[in-house]
């Protein structure tokens, strides 16, 4: 899964990716968005670790993608901005960065500290973009049905529903708020379209504020999440040990790479099944509910191309047992078939055949 980190100039987007990937500002690779694969904390690992003794752990992984800030205040920075996109369409999640903080030696972008219209301002060029891109597309298709193709009924229902499309963003309506109907969002999957999708909001606030709750969701988004980013930013370069003393001052428990990461498994709807055994003892990365089979299918494609049965245990359940063979005495551990639902810290093991 990917989540693309945006933001206006002096939002303190740049420090968040810091905090958050690890990647420094690069002079030399600037403007180009940086890709980065962050490790999902999973402080089950460590538990199953001591049962299993395994050779190795591995943690489920999420991409993250850096995307240089960009001013929407004049040409060049619009021009900035679509030069980003194709990098912003392959996406899962936009994770938008919002300054909230008041620091007089940081000038504010327009001059102005204004959370709410510096969001609506990013939301708005998303939807410029995607009008951009629909209508392209759409008088291609009215050109092209004008002489007869072999494709000519596809591209006419693909016409009517990118039509019902450009309506909705000419009212500056992300295409998220209608556009649900499965088939519809597997015609034009491909496009990448932004407002269709989910928004996370990234408020970076002052230190005082670092520790307030989450703030609601604003309008069309899945989410928000405080973060003071430079003071993020300054304990993620500490040595590890070091970190929570920092944290406890701050007053938040866990550091902002955690947080976030965790708040991108809510806004996707992730969660992680978990493999064990002497060999390795490793977490992968799900859409809650999804099949069995498909689970497996993230291990090998073999494993679902010849899939028997999964044989799962809760990882409470297993943890409460003391381990699998007590687990199996308990009547715990259950034998789940190619439409089981799987559930986030389930353990499995796949049987197969092929």
């Amino acid at each position: 899964m990917k989540t693309a980190i945006l933001g206006l100039p002096l939002s303190g987007k740049s420090a968040l990716a810091g905090s958050v990937t690890g990647l420094v500002p690069d002079a030399a690779a600037m403007p180009q968005a940086r890709h980065a694969i962050v490790k999902v904390p999973d402080e089950r690992l460590a538990v199953l670790s001591e049962m299993y003794n395994p050779k190795k752990v591995t943690e489920a992984t999420l991409e993250y993608i850096d995307v240089p800030g960009f001013s929407l205040a004049d040409q060049k920075g619009v021009d900035d901005f679509k030069r980003y996109s194709p990098d912003i369409r392959q996406v899962d999640l936009l994770a938008i960065v919002i300054r909230a903080f008041e620091n007089a030696a940081i000038p504010a972008y327009r001059d102005r500290l204004d959370p709410e219209a510096d969001l609506a301002e990013v939301r708005e060029e998303l939807v410029y973009a995607d009008l951009e891109t629909v209508s392209n597309r759409v008088e291609k298709l009215d050109k092209a049905l004008k002489k007869p193709t072999k494709t000519h009924d596809r591209e006419k229902r693909e016409l009517e529903l990118l039509t019902t499309c450009k309506d909705a963003l000419e009212e500056s309506k992300p295409l998220s708020v209608f556009l649900t109907n499965p088939d519809d969002l597997r015609a034009i999957a491909s496009f990448g379209l932004l407002t269709l999708k989910p928004q996370l909001i990234v408020y970076n606030v002052s230190e005082e504020d670092a520790a307030k709750p989450d703030p609601p969701a604003p309008q069309y988004t899945v989410g928000a999440i405080n973060l003071c980013a430079l003071t993020e930013l300054d304990i993620s370069q500490l040595d590890a040990a070091d970190r929570p003393a920092f944290l406890a001052d701050l007053g938040v428990s866990h550091p902002a790479r955690d947080r976030l990461i965790r708040k991108c498994y809510e806004a996707l709807g992730l969660g992680s099944f978990l493999t064990v055994g002497p060999d390795e003892v490793r977490a992968w990365t799900v859409r809650r509910g999804c099949d069995a089979v498909e689970a497996a299918g993230k291990i090998h494609s073999d494993i679902a191309r010849g899939f028997i049965r999964a044989e799962t245990v809760a990882y409470d359940d297993l943890i409460g047992a003391g381990d699998m063979k007590a687990a199996k005495a308990a009547g715990t551990v259950r034998q789940e078939g190619k439409t089981y639902a799987v559930q986030d810290g389930d353990v499995i093991n796949f049987k197969f055949n092929v």
